[in-house]
């Protein structure tokens, strides 16, 4: 949709949520925040499993490449696993669209290592779990 339509002009799901008050603008301000508390339990997530303070993988600019693989790993699942885009992603994790689309890469690139693939497998599993009610929204 356009930046600026007008009401005649809107079909499907945006005429439904403008008659039902919540206009375009809110149903994407939902998913924005939806995208920022999804990547918000992802980091916890992947925190947890690695044992790693989430401080840590917050941190804004360049880090360690033990706590940076930690974020490529939660960056990957929350793109792949629940589905984000790689925009959501990045602002969910602080970071640019081509920070994630790199880390998506490496992950990707890494799980060819079938130990690294049974790892990454699992904390899937687990963020898909935890996150299952969240999933969509």
């Amino acid at each position: 949709m356009p930046a600026f339509a007008y009401k005649d002009d809107l079909t499907g799901p945006e005429k439904a949520a403008d008659a039902a008050g919540t206009g375009p603008d809110l149903a994407a301000q939902r998913r924005r925040e939806n995208a920022i508390d999804l990547c918000e339990c992802m980091i916890d997530i992947a925190a947890e499993f690695f044992n790693v303070p989430s401080k840590e993988l917050r941190r804004p600019g360049r880090t360690s490449l033990s706590v940076s693989r930690v974020r490529q790993v939660g960056m990957y699942v929350a793109h792949v696993g629940l589905g984000l885009s790689m925009t959501e992603v990045g602002r969910g994790f602080g970071r640019d669209r081509t920070t994630v689309q790199h880390a998506c890469q490496v992950i990707e690139d890494m799980r060819d290592d079938q130990d690294f693939d049974l790892l990454v497998a699992k904390i899937e599993r687990i963020a898909a779990i935890a996150l299952r009610n969240r999933i969509g929204r």
